[in-house]
């Protein structure tokens, strides 16, 4: 869900949604984190938020989707590229070390 949610950002509202533009999409983790990151080819000069769309809008609910799903969203870069960063801890993060007792 989120992959798709940052990929249609990217698409929809930046430059990669052009003939010919791009967005990479990487995938980094560790024991504690899985962060995965949409980097698009630029586009505004403001930086995305999450909006409060209309209760009958049928679009704009994108990055609030992935902040209800991620511990923590990131956002950087300017309008020549942005890189959008969700990360999610794993289950193994949250069992405290040397196991239950």
């Amino acid at each position: 869900m989120i992959v798709s949610e940052l990929s249609t950002n990217a698409v929809t509202h930046t430059a990669s949604g052009s003939p010919t533009g791009t967005f990479h999409v990487a995938l980094a983790l560790s024991k504690q984190v899985v962060a995965i990151s949409v980097t698009d080819d630029g586009g505004k000069p403001e930086t995305p938020h999450p909006a409060e769309p209309d209760q009958e809008a049928t679009h704009g609910r994108g990055l609030s989707i992935v902040m209800a799903l991620a511990n923590h969203l990131g956002i950087t870069g300017d309008e020549h590229g942005r890189t959008v960063t969700a990360e999610l801890i794993t289950p193994t993060a949250l069992v405290p070390q040397g196991g239950a007792r």
